[in-house]
C-alpha cells in the first residue's frame, strides 16, 4: 500500500483529494455516490455573513471543453450554516472545510470569528477571487496590497489552519501568493476560474445575466498547471492545485508540477462519483511507480 497522507498547515490530509467549493454543495448531496469519508476532505460552497440569492438567471453555460458560470455566491449565509447545516455534516471522518467570501474585510472577520468554535471545522478556504460578485470576491485577490489586508485581518481572528484561495485573473500571481504568505497564511489554493463570456450570435446577446463569468474545466487546465508550478517555486507553504482536474492522471500532474493536494471542481458535475475514484487512481499510479509515500512526487516534476 502507498501512503497518500499529506499535510496543509496543521491538517492532516489522509489523501490529496478535496472536493472544490461551489461544485459539492455541502457534501450531503453526493452521500447516495460516494463514501465521503474516502476523501481528503470537502470543501463547501462558499459561504457569507448574511444570505446571498446569487446572480439572476441564467447563470451559467456550457463552452468547448468547459462552463462558464456566475452563480455569484448563492448560500444561506453563515448564521443558518452554522444552526443548520453544520449540524448535518460534522460527522463525517474527513476534513470539511468552509470556503468564506464577504463584500467586505470586516465580513470576513465576522465570518471567521463564528466558525472559530466548530470542533467539526479544521480550516477554512479564504475566497479572495471570486470573479462573479460586484464587490469584494476577486477585488481582494488582484493586488499584494489589498491580498495582504484581508489575509493578515483573518489571520488575527482565525486559530486554525488558513487557505487562501487565488486568482488567475492578475499580471503575477507567485507575487500574490507571496504576498499572502507574509501575512500567516498556511497554504494557497489555485486557480480560481478565469474571466469569461459566451455570446449568442442569433440573439446578439451576452448568455449569461452579467454578461461575464467563471470559466472552468479542462481548458483552463495548462493556465492552472503552469501557476501552480510557478507558485510552488515562490512559496514556502503548501499549494493546492486546481482547474481542470478530470482524472487521476490530471491530479498526478498537479503533484509533479508542485501541489501537496488537489481540488476536483467541474468534473463533479460529469461523474458525482469521480473524486472516489481519483483517490483510487492515484494509488494505483503510485504502486505502478513504485511510490512508497506521494510526498515523493510532490514537486518531482524533471526539467
Amino acid at each position: 500500500m502507498a501512503d497518500l497522507k499529506v499535510t496543509i498547515g496543521k491538517l492532516e490530509l489522509k489523501n490529496p483529494v478535496l472536493t472544490a467549493s461551489g461544485t459539492f454543495g455541502y457534501g450531503s448531496e453526493f452521500e447516495d455516490f460516494i463514501d465521503l469519508n474516502s476523501l481528503g476532505g470537502v470543501i463547501v460552497k462558499g459561504t457569507t455573513l448574511e444570505p446571498r440569492e446569487g446572480n439572476p438567471y441564467p447563470r451559467m453555460a456550457e463552452t468547448p471543453s468547459g462552463m462558464l458560470n456566475a452563480v455569484g455566491l448563492q448560500n444561506k449565509g453563515i448564521d443558518i450554516f452554522v444552526r443548520e447545516i453544520y449540524p448535518k455534516i460534522k460527522h463525517y471522518r474527513t476534513n470539511i472545510i468552509v470556503n468564506v467570501s464577504g463584500s467586505k474585510i470586516e465580513d470576513y472577520v465576522a465570518v471567521v470569528e463564528k466558525l472559530n468554535d466548530l470542533d467539526g471545522i479544521p480550516a477554512i478556504e479564504l475566497n479572495i477571487s471570486c470573479p462573479n460578485v460586484k464587490t469584494g470576491g476577486m477585488a481582494f485577490g488582484t493586488s499584494c496590497a489589498s491580498a495582504a489586508e484581508v489575509t493578515k485581518a483573518v489571520r488575527k481572528a482565525y486559530h486554525k489552519t488558513l487557505i487562501v484561495k487565488l486568482s488567475p485573473n492578475v499580471t503575477d500571481i507567485a507575487q500574490i501568493a507571496q504576498a499572502v504568505e507574509a501575512e500567516g497564511a498556511d497554504s494557497v489554493s489555485l486557480i480560481n476560474t478565469l474571466l469569461g463570456m459566451a455570446v449568442d450570435a442569433e440573439t446578439q446577446r451576452p448568455v449569461l445575466s452579467t454578461i461575464t463569468g467563471g470559466l472552468s474545466g479542462p481548458c483552463i487546465k495548462p493556465v492552472a498547471l503552469r501557476m501552480v508550478w510557478q507558485v510552488s517555486k515562490a512559496v514556502k507553504i503548501p499549494v493546492i492545485g486546481l482547474g481542470g482536474i478530470m482524472n487521476a492522471t490530471d491530479a498526478v500532474e498537479f503533484i509533479l508540477a508542485g501541489a501537496t493536494a488537489v481540488q476536483v471542481g467541474t468534473a463533479n458535475f460529469i461523474d458525482p462519483a469521480v473524486s472516489e475514484k481519483m483517490v483510487h487512481g492515484i494509488h494505483d499510479y503510485c504502486l505502478r511507480h513504485k511510490v512508497n509515500s506521494i510526498t515523493e512526487i510532490i514537486g518531482a516534476l524533471k526539467t
